[in-house]
C-alpha cells in the first residue's frame, strides 16, 4: 500500500470524528495504537482540524476582544503542536529508511515528507469544506456552482499531490533522493530569544 493510501482514508476519519459534535472543545479520542504512525496521522488531522474552526471563530468582527486574545494563544499553541507532530512524523520516515544506502548522486528534496504530508491533511480539510459550500441548501446555485468548480480543482490537487509524496518516499527508499530535516526554531515562542520576554 502507498502511504498516502494509509494517510487519506485516517484523515478523512479525523475530520468526520470531529464534525460529529462540531466543537472545537470536544476531546480527541484516537481509535490507533500509542506509538504508531497512523495515531500520529490521525492526531495531525485532529490537531489541523480544530485549528480550522479556530481560525473560523476569530474571524467573527463581533467576537469579544478578551475571548479573541484566549483563541489566539490556543491558537499559537495549536502551531505549536502541529510543528512538533511533523518533526514527529519525519522522525518515523528517518528510521523507516535509516538502512536505506543513498546514491552518490542523489539530491535532496525542497521540503521533508512530513510537511508534504502536513499540506495533504490540510488539503483533506478544505476538500470537506469545500464540499460543505459545493452542497449547502440555502445557497444561490451560483455561489454552489463556483464552489463545486473549485472542490474540483482541489480533488485534482490531491491527487497530484498524493502522487508526489509517494514518487519522493520511492526516491528515498531507492536511494535517489535523502532527507535531511531542520528542526523548527520558532524564535517567538522562545522566551530566551523573543526581545519582548527576555527583555521582562
Amino acid at each position: 500500500m502507498k502511504f498516502t493510501e494509509k494517510c487519506n482514508p485516517i484523515f478523512n476519519q479525523a475530520i468526520d470524528d470531529y464534525h460529529v459534535k462540531d466543537n472545537i472543545d470536544t476531546p480527541i479520542n484516537n481509535p490507533y495504537e500509542e506509538g504508531t504512525i497512523e495515531n500520529r496521522l490521525y492526531l495531525k488531522c485532529w490537531i489541523d482540524t480544530v485549528q480550522w474552526h479556530f481560525e473560523d471563530i476569530i474571524r467573527d468582527p463581533e467576537i469579544d476582544p478578551a475571548e479573541a486574545l484566549v483563541l489566539k494563544r490556543r491558537i499559537d499553541k495549536s502551531n505549536q503542536d502541529r510543528t512538533d507532530l511533523v518533526e514527529q512524523i519525519d522522525t518515523y520516515f528517518r528510521e523507516l529508511y535509516a538502512g536505506v544506502k543513498v546514491l552518490p548522486d542523489a539530491q535532496i528534496n525542497t521540503e521533508s515528507p512530513a510537511w508534504a504530508v502536513d499540506r495533504l491533511s490540510i488539503l483533506a480539510l478544505k476538500i470537506y469544506h469545500m464540499r460543505e459550500q459545493a452542497e449547502r441548501p440555502e445557497a444561490s446555485a451560483e455561489h454552489r456552482a463556483t464552489c463545486q468548480a473549485k472542490l474540483n480543482v482541489l480533488l485534482e490537487q490531491q491527487v497530484d499531490l498524493s502522487t508526489a509524496i509517494d514518487q519522493l518516499l520511492s526516491d528515498i527508499e531507492a536511494g535517489k533522493k535523502y532527507m535531511k530535516v531542520y528542526r523548527q526554531m520558532k524564535m517567538y515562542n522562545d522566551p530566551s530569544t523573543n526581545p519582548v520576554l527576555y527583555k521582562k
